[in-house]
């Protein structure tokens, strides 16, 4: 199984360690023409939302991405890959891919500062995970077909929507590799 990793910026290489543990090939998205190769799923990871939805725009990737997602790509993700995902970012009126039916509130806990780790984080079919946040945004809504995996102090931090899977935190920081375990295996295995 092979994994793309968007690495225009943010923490790419971080993923690629995990999936490369956890005996995936992987491949780097840095050009429109990194897509033309073959890959079982995406990560899209956590970093700048605004910096990598912009260059997703102006390295002509937005699209291409969007379109494989919409015909089933399974995708991953974090922090601001979220973001990325979502349909809608609450205060705004743009969005990025636009694939997951969420509402998100982009650095929800605060800047820098606000960001915390969470131990006793609960994971649906993993079971507790440690979380860690960084300017994290949260699910403020979700459609109806959305499935909840994770909340931490009432706030939606994991959601699932067909190949759609996406968490508010860094699961790639913590040396815990489940979460990854859980996009190959329940997620890009299955498509």
């Amino acid at each position: 199984m092979k994994i793309a990793v968007l690495a225009v910026q943010g923490a790419f290489v971080e993923h690629e360690k995990v999936l490369q543990e956890l005996g995936a090939g992987t491949l780097q998205l840095r050009k429109s023409s990194d897509l033309d190769n073959d890959f079982d799923g995406l990560i899209l990871p956590g970093g700048e939302s605004t910096v990598q939805g912009k260059l997703l725009q102006e390295l002509g990737m937005m699209n291409a991405i969007r379109d494989r997602i919409k015909n089933g790509l399974p995708i991953f993700g974090t922090c601001a890959g979220l973001i990325l995902l979502a349909e809608k970012i609450a205060g705004e009126d743009a969005h990025h891919i636009g694939t997951l039916p969420v509402t998100v509130k982009r650095n929800a806990y605060g800047r820098q500062l606000g960001s915390f780790h969470y131990e006793q984080g609960t994971f649906q079919g993993i079971g507790t995970f440690p979380m860690e946040f960084i300017r994290a945004p949260y699910v403020e809504s979700i459609s109806d077909d959305v499935e909840i995996l994770a909340s931490v102090e009432g706030r939606i931090v994991g959601v699932q929507y067909k190949n759609q899977f996406a968490v508010a935190f860094h699961p790639e920081l913590g040396g815990d590799h489940r979460i990854h375990k859980y996009f190959l295996e329940r997620i890009c295995a299955k498509n």
